[in-house]
């Protein structure tokens, strides 16, 4: 079987992988967290070997919880290359996307204020985000990002309210969704994850999805869970508009809006001059943190 795709993509998140069923399972260095990194390297692992079994030549995955560092490389298929930790440039905590002809979003969550599971958009601390008038969800973000590298979002994976929204957003995308309406011990995820697998390679057929071109302007609006005033000191460090709990933003185009979210979610104009000097210490962190998980998750392996 012949396909359009031989280079490909993966941005792999953690709330819609297989191992995490509550919050303490995606929040940095819980116990729940380390057996989630391992059941998300297992999905990673078997969707990439499903790929390469097709046909694909090139995969890259880039983890995108937290600090980028969940993924365990080690037990992840030699030939697919791992990028953990974050990169400013060129696109936003993606770095270098390389030669990739497709993208596809594995893990993925819903959108802040939307009723998915864990669902948030770049933080949990953004308790709504709406834009002109409609939630907006990472993989909406991260797809218009790639845009410019033609890179087209042929698969999504997450809660059905996230594959709902995907859908909604980038025509033609495939889905397949994860239900953890039942808890982790009713799912079987050895089924689940071959689904995920299958999923993933028909996608590879799917030449109508095209880069997906977000049209500006935009007008965002953004309610703060910590209150009014972290509302009111974010809004006068980037030179945002606020009211109460609210921060507004326009942006003509997606990627400027892109980068007045990461803005507001995780920078200081201070911390954004220091950014490579910032990220060498986060990914630091990162890496860290996956040791620890290495240690506690060799008594599930």
């Amino acid at each position: 079987m012949g396909f359009r795709y031989k280079n490909i993509l993966i941005i792999s998140d953690i709330e819609g992988s297989s191992g995490c069923w509550s919050y303490q399972a995606s929040s940095f260095l819980t116990d729940e967290w380390s057996k989630a990194c391992l059941e998300m390297t297992r999905d990673v692992n078997i969707v990439g070997q499903a790929l390469l079994d097709a046909g694909v030549e090139q995969i890259t995955v880039k983890d995108f919880h937290r600090t980028g560092f969940n993924l365990l490389p080690d037990l992840i298929d030699s030939r697919i290359k791992i990028v953990s930790g974050y990169r400013p440039k060129p696109v936003l905590g993606i770095g270098d996307p390389g030669d990739a002809q497709a993208a596809m979003f594995l893990g993925m969550h819903a959108a802040s204020g939307t009723p998915g599971f864990l669902a948030h958009t770049l933080t949990s601390r953004v308790e709504q985000l709406q834009v002109n008038g409609k939630p907006m969800a990472e993989v909406e973000l991260f797809a218009a990002s790639l845009s410019p590298f033609s890179i087209r979002p042929i698969f999504f994976s997450g809660c059905p309210a996230a594959c709902n929204q995907a859908q909604e957003k980038i025509d033609h995308i495939r889905v397949h969704p994860i239900d953890k309406s039942m808890g982790a011990e009713k799912f079987d995820v050895h089924s689940w994850r071959a689904g995920l697998a299958r999923a993933a390679i028909e996608s590879l057929e799917n030449d109508l999805t095209a880069p997906y071109q977000a049209v500006g302007p935009f007008e965002a609006t953004v309610r703060m869970r910590d209150g009014e005033k972290a509302a009111q000191l974010i809004s006068k460090r980037w030179g945002f508009d606020y009211d109460g709990h609210h921060i507004y933003i326009r942006a003509a185009d997606i990627h400027a809006l892109y980068l007045s979210l990461i803005r507001l979610c995780y920078l200081t104009p201070l911390i954004e001059k220091l950014l490579p000097i910032g990220l060498m210490g986060y990914n630091l962190w990162g890496q860290m943190g996956q040791i620890w998980v290495r240690q506690r998750i060799k008594k599930l392996l």
